[in-house]
């Protein structure tokens, strides 16, 4: 019909990359990505009050989303291997918001379930995606260990499994025959793992982290495998607002298979975004991109500080509560906030920065993805009790229906036994050396740092 507005496919954003305005890369994060995320952070005086972790300014979360409105309509996505400019107008744009997902299910059997939008303040339980944030581990034994104890954990609505770092003693390394057979190898294990929790069809939401290429990850979606397209598949965007062609490719090849993908961004801090102002904005920004680009179901954002490399940085806590508030407030995508700390595993400040993240998070009306536990950069150093404090956390932080001034006083008190520590936070101590890794059973001094957290946590108002 005429005057219609046709609904963008991944097909269109894929010629847009063949077709659209060419450009250099420096000149898209100098020239206009970031010049004009300036622009907008002025022209709608957007800023950020330091004596504030959880904002309950509506009128600012509104404004955060018309500027992210504003930026991805002028600045697009860019494409890396064509040097190209992927564009939407605005119509395109309100049409892909009006049309994207209200509400998905994932899993399979009694473990299904259906992840619905949340806004500020809301009672509704937080959709909980746990497990190892994609950090590496050093054997299959290890693995197979941790995803049965995050599938045992009861309120685990889907799981993020480790990354093999070897297989059969060999190294694996990207864009190798070895990275396919360590991805194939980690979806048999993980399924495997979750069937001996009892919970065959648990979700395993992060499409393998093994699986970094686009030939890893669609020679591990055969059937036979494990995965299925009841699964999540996390789509990561290039830092700021790009992509690439294996990450299309991935898009592709899930689209046709009718899988979930989950668009997936890390925005940094301190870098082209900024500071909180401008990287708010940019995470509002990558919902749009991920409705249009990649056609996602839901959505998960974890602005990154440049110097900590972690999301638990009191300036990221306004960032958080802001973006959260901008997309919960004028839209109803699933969106999801990831923490990774700055501490490792069976330490109090590890606890404290997730506590004080999930909080600021599910105030603010998003579910949670939790955690990357020390950055998830150093192998074995995670454990099934993060996540499940995060997930219970999660919970009663919604079922307290916390304002969001009372959640920033929370926030405030619980980043103030951190805060000073994020430049030189203690490592932890890795899985085997806090867990039995055949039963499964944590440590006493593991189960003593849990338990005296949530009792804090309990001091200040949350009930588990």
């Amino acid at each position: 019909m005429k005057g219609e507005i046709k609904l963008p496919t991944l097909l269109d954003a894929v010629n847009r990359a063949l077709t659209g305005k060419p450009c250099s890369e420096r000149d898209y994060d100098l020239k206009i990505f970031a010049t004009k995320l300036r622009e907008l952070v002025k022209d709608y005086e957007i800023k950020y009050d330091p004596d504030v972790s959880v904002s309950s300014d509506d009128s600012l979360a509104d404004d955060v989303f018309k500027a992210a409105l504003d930026l991805y309509r002028e600045v697009g996505t860019y494409c890396k291997d064509t040097e190209r400019i992927i564009k939407f107008d605005e119509n395109e744009i309100k049409e892909g918001l009006k049309n994207a997902p209200s509400k998905a299910s994932f899993g399979e059997g009694k473990d299904a379930k259906i992840m619905v939008p949340r806004k500020p303040e809301d009672k509704t339980p937080p959709w909980c995606f746990i497990g190892a944030g994609g950090a590496p581990v050093s054997s299959e034994e290890v693995l197979a260990s941790l995803v049965q104890g995050y599938g045992s954990i009861p309120i685990a609505d889907s799981i993020t499994t480790p990354a093999l770092t070897s297989v059969d003693g060999m190294r694996i390394r990207s864009n190798s025959p070895l990275e396919i057979y360590g991805s194939i190898r980690n979806a048999i294990l993980a399924r495997a793992a979750l069937r001996k929790a009892g919970r065959p069809g648990l979700p395993i939401m992060n499409a393998l982290a093994t699986a970094e290429s686009a030939p890893s990850l669609i020679a591990a979606l055969h059937p036979q495998y494990g995965l299925r397209p009841s699964d999540g598949y996390l789509m990561a965007a290039l830092a700021e607002l790009k992509v690439d062609f294996d990450r299309l490719n991935k898009a592709c090849a899930l689209s046709n298979l009718g899988a979930r993908i989950v668009g997936e961004s890390g925005p940094v801090f301190g870098g082209y975004c900024g500071g909180p102002e401008g990287t708010a904005i940019t995470a509002a920004a990558y919902h749009i991109l991920g409705v249009l680009v990649y056609q996602a179901t839901c959505h998960l954002v974890f602005p990154v500080h440049i110097n900590y490399r972690c999301s638990t940085a009191p300036e990221l806590s306004w960032v958080i509560s802001t973006y959260g508030q901008a997309i919960s407030r004028n839209t109803h995508l699933l969106s999801m906030n990831l923490t990774y700390t700055a501490a490792g595993p069976c330490t109090e400040m590890c606890l404290h920065e997730i506590a004080a993240r999930v909080i600021t998070a599910v105030v603010s009306g998003l579910s949670i993805e939790s955690v990357g536990i020390g950055k998830a950069i150093h192998e074995d150093y995670m454990t099934p009790i993060e996540p499940r404090f995060a997930a219970e956390v999660a919970h009663a932080t919604a079922a307290a229906g916390f304002k969001r001034e009372d959640a920033n006083d929370i926030v405030k008190h619980l980043e103030s036994l951190y805060k000073d520590k994020l430049a030189n936070p203690p490592l932890g101590v890795k899985y085997q050396e806090c867990f039995d890794v055949k039963t499964g059973k944590p440590s006493r001094k593991c189960l003593e740092i849990y338990n005296k957290v949530k009792k804090e946590l309990e001091e200040l108002g949350l009930e588990f």
